[in-house]
């Protein structure tokens, strides 16, 4: 009876053991994501700081090309209001066509494209265009981990019993995932 009292522990431990292994890593796991998410919005944020100040500077240039102008608005507003990741990667596919539009109108007047507060803004919003997708990539890879984590034996035993929630992946709207088709 010692001995089989004594594998009970030790397997009792065993299970104790894995479990406070599995549990952290899922925190873990859980917490890069959140960091992540962090990064992703201090960009889009950054990104939603600057569109007014590209549609003024464009506005001063061409403000008959109001229709252009005020969709970038709107789609910044619709971005901002977004909640989640899927639906904050709707708007913001949509954000960033509305930008585009911007820049080809801008592409029309000479005197716009080289004005220095113009060349500056349209510099800031290509670099945070390519923060937001570096960033983008690391918050989805940390999403597929955790996902892997709480989805596979046996931490999704463990992740159904504490509750993990799963999360969102930031995606890019369908037209993003279009290829580029060249114009006669």
């Amino acid at each position: 009876m010692e001995v089989a009292g004594a594998i009970g522990i030790i397997a009792a431990v065993l299970v104790l053991g894995w479990a406070a292994v599995a549990y952290n890593g899922l925190i873990h796991r859980r917490n890069r994501v959140d960091a992540t998410w962090s990064d992703v919005d201090v960009l889009l944020r950054r990104r939603h700081d600057l569109v007014p100040n590209l549609v003024s500077a464009v506005r001063a240039y061409a403000g008959h090309e109001s229709a252009t102008l005020q969709a970038a608005v709107d789609a910044r507003t619709a971005a901002i209001a977004a909640a989640g990741p899927a639906a904050q990667g709707r708007a913001e596919s949509a954000l960033a066509d509305d930008v585009k539009s911007v820049f080809a109108v801008a592409e029309s007047y000479p005197n716009l494209k080289a004005s220095e507060a113009f060349v500056a803004l349209q510099e800031q919003l290509t670099a945070t265009e390519d923060g937001i997708e570096h960033a983008r990539q690391f918050y989805n890879d940390a999403v597929y981990g955790y996902q892997t984590a709480t989805q596979t034996l046996p931490t999704s035993l463990l992740a159904a019993l504490l509750r993990f929630q799963p999360r969102q992946y930031f995606q890019a709207a369908t037209g993003e995932r279009a290829g580029v088709t060249a114009r006669p």
